[in-house]
């Protein structure tokens, strides 16, 4: 069993995973319209992706018989204007993410909550690979740009790539 304080800061962690999916969702509609199928792709994955993660974290708390209590979740903010723009602000957020989890991490190690801190490392792990993956679309964005044909190869891989993360996160459902 979790102690209270961390049952509200896990809790409050499946609202950031919640308006993680949230923002993204956003940002795959505004890809949409621009015509950027392969960006809207992407972003839908990470929707499904920051869904899922939410879900691991409310079936925990189930197993520790904890309460979930579920928040309202925030609007995201207007999406900026350009691809560019949009993953640079998908990093500012995944760095955000990377901090809660680590905070969370320190509360587990302080509170010798063994079980927590096993769980959580596996996000820990995610939210490498996150902002790596991130930070890698943002230098070939600065690259090849994100107008022209630097932006249609872009967003076919993007395309490509959200093809991916969706088997890859059908084989994770179960974690």
């Amino acid at each position: 069993m979790i102690s209270d304080a961390m049952r509200t800061r896990m809790n409050e962690q499946i609202n950031r995973e919640l308006y993680s999916a949230y923002l993204y969702l956003a940002l795959s509609a505004h890809s949409e319209r621009a015509n950027l199928k392969g960006t809207a792709a992407w972003f839908m994955a990470k929707h499904s992706e920051e869904m899922s993660h939410a879900l691991k974290m409310y079936r925990y708390l189930l197993d520790q018989d904890a309460k979930v209590e579920l928040a309202a979740v925030s609007a995201p903010p207007v999406a900026p204007d350009g691809v560019l723009a949009m993953f640079e602000e998908t990093l500012a957020h995944e760095r955000e993410v990377t901090t809660a989890i680590n905070d969370l991490v320190d509360q587990a190690l302080s509170e010798k909550d063994h079980a927590t801190n096993i769980f959580l490392q596996w996000f820990v792990t995610e939210q490498i690979e996150e902002e790596a993956t991130v930070s890698d679309i943002i230098g070939r964005l600065q690259l090849f740009g994100d107008k022209g044909q630097g932006l249609l190869m872009i967003d076919n891989e993007l395309g490509a790539a959200a093809k991916t993360m969706g088997q890859a996160d059908t084989t994770d459902a179960g974690a």
